[in-house]
This record gives structure tokens, C-alpha cells and sequence, in this order.
């Protein structure tokens, strides 16, 4: 198998028009690899393609052209095989309500045809956390239980590759923590994951590698800390002695805002020293009672990114 646990080249989607809409391409000749092992970002805005995507993967979208390899399974030569190596975790909460969860990943497992004695129904719901919850039905689960319950019917058959689209959307932070060190030794234990996800934090915590897609088409993708690195922008956060009245004369670049009592002086790493801001604010009179540096995150990459009209 190739070093890629996802391969995706030229991948296209269209969906047809009707007498009122016009043809949509959802996806414009995406290219994507996806490395085995890794925990992986796919996020973009809403409308950007990341659910096409997803749904291509998982099998319930036909594509329009292109080409997608599963874990080395060509989706169009293997699909059965393809889509055997990938589980999905909706962002929907798509549950029956009549359902227990042992009952619901019993009907999961067989569903991929996982013979009874190799189903791992016991060890699934002590893994998402409800194996005291094993005979309730499902329309009586918490909102958070039954999140836990869409990543157990993912993990039946045992996938090399994982996705979760938006799993930690509207959940408490109790079981946000727990979503994640279970995502992370499934992780440590071989399995690859994508993550689709508004939290951008999360994204930059958890991610190896990170892709952003804006209107169809991929804008860019790298590891994490390459991503941060690409933006120049630094904030030094002068915090004064006393409140300052006087107004600082500041170089050429530099912009100035007020969080409270702090100045937030905003500029770029590769045209302007620290020694030089420092250098204006005590020429201006300020004393300095502490100072501290801000360096830009992911939200800062990710909206000037997608910032830009397609």
C-alpha cells in the first residue's frame, strides 16, 4: 500500500439543475492525500465542499469524474473494499429510536457483514463510554450519548481510516475531552483520522496536517505548524504602569488598538523589531509594568485564506 491512506486526484461534483437552479460544481478537480497515521483537518466554510467531499468518500455521493483511492482500494475498481476501510461519523444525529446501542452496532456490524464472533460490540460501547447504556433505547439518550453512539456504529468494522464531520458541534466539554482522547489512542493504536470541525482550536491542537477547501477547489494544504508559520503578523501586548493618555508615535506598519488598560501593537515580524516598538513607547513617556507577545493561530491562517472572493 502507498504511504496515503486517502489519494484523491482531479476530483469533480455537479449537481444538476432543475427549471428554478442552475447546475452547482460543488467540487472543481480536487487533489488531496490524505498520509496513513496521521490525524488530518479538512475545514473550509460552509458551502466550501468539505461535506461532498465526505460523502463521496463514504459512498453515499456518486462523483461526477476523478479519481479516489482508499486505503490503495481504487473506489470505482474496489468499491466494496474502499469502502469497507473507511467508517464515517455524521455530523447528523441519524439514529433509530427504537435501537439499544448494543442492538444498533450488532446491525452496524452486519451490515459490513462482520461475522458474529469477530463483532467487538462490548469493547465499542466501553470505548465511546456506554456500556452502562447498553440496553436503553436510543430514543432516550442524551444528545451527547448518542454522538457517542454515531462514533461506536463508525468503529464496527474495524476501519484504517476515520472520519468525523463536526463531532464535537453542540457538545458539552466533558465529553468534547473525552471525544478526543478516545480519537487520539484510536490514533496512537494505527488508525488515521479526518477531522471536519468550526473549532478551529481543536483543528490546531489535534492536527498533523491540515487541507482548507474554499468554493470547490483546494487553496492549500501543509502540516499544522507550517500553516502558523506562513503569517508574518506578531502582537507585542504592553501593559502600562500607569493608564497612557499621551498618543505613541509609532513605525511605519504598526497598528495600535486597546484591549482594557493593554496596548496591543500589531506588526510584521520581518519589517519591525521589538526593540523598536519598545523604543516608541518609552520615547512616548509610557511606563512599562509588563509585556508579553501574541502569536497568530490557526482562525488568523484560516480567514485570510478563505478571505478571498472565488
Amino acid at each position: 500500500m502507498s504511504h496515503n491512506a486517502i489519494s484523491i486526484r482531479n476530483l469533480r461534483k455537479t449537481y444538476a439543475g432543475n427549471r428554478k437552479t442552475s447546475p452547482k460544481e460543488a467540487l472543481k478537480g480536487v487533489d488531496l492525500d490524505v498520509p496513513a497515521g496521521s490525524i488530518f483537518g479538512l475545514l473550509g466554510p460552509n458551502g466550501a465542499g468539505k461535506s461532498t467531499l465526505i460523502n463521496i468518500l463514504a459512498g453515499l455521493v456518486t462523483k461526477s469524474s476523478g479519481q479516489v483511492e482508499i486505503w490503495g482500494f481504487n473506489q470505482d475498481v474496489n468499491p466494496r473494499q474502499s469502502r469497507a476501510a473507511i467508517g464515517v461519523m455524521p455530523q447528523e444525529l441519524n439514529l433509530d429510536p427504537f435501537f439499544t446501542p448494543r442492538g444498533a452496532l450488532d446491525v452496524q456490524a452486519g451490515l459490513y457483514g462482520v461475522p458474529k464472533a469477530q463483532r467487538r460490540t462490548e469493547e465499542i460501547l466501553k470505548i465511546v463510554g456506554l456500556d452502562d447504556k447498553a440496553e436503553a433505547y436510543a430514543r432516550t439518550l442524551s444528545g451527547g450519548m448518542r454522538r457517542r453512539l454515531l462514533l461506536g456504529k463508525a468503529l464496527v468494522h474495524t476501519p484504517q481510516v476515520l472520519v468525523l464531520d463536526e463531532p464535537t458541534a453542540g457538545v458539552d466539554i466533558e465529553l468534547r475531552q473525552m471525544l478526543w482522547r478516545n480519537v487520539r489512542q484510536l490514533n496512537q493504536d494505527g488508525m488515521t483520522i479526518i477531522l471536519t470541525t468550526h473549532y478551529l482550536e481543536e483543528a490546531q491542537e489535534m492536527c498533523d496536517e491540515i487541507a482548507i477547501i474554499n468554493h470547490g477547489q483546494k487553496i492549500t494544504q501543509d502540516k499544522t505548524e507550517n500553516l502558523l508559520a506562513r503569517l508574518d503578523a506578531k502582537t507585542l501586548l504592553v501593559t502600562p504602569a500607569a493608564p497612557a493618555d499621551k498618543e505613541l508615535s509609532l513605525p511605519a506598519g504598526v497598528t495600535l488598538s486597546k484591549r482594557g488598560e493593554i496596548l496591543a501593537l500589531s506588526y510584521r515580524k520581518g519589517q519591525i523589531s521589538v526593540e523598536d516598538l519598545l523604543s516608541a513607547v518609552h520615547e512616548a513617556g509610557v511606563s512599562i509594568r509588563d509585556v508579553a507577545t501574541e502569536e497568530p493561530d490557526l482562525e488568523d491562517v484560516f480567514l485570510e485564506l478563505t478571505s478571498t472572493p472565488s
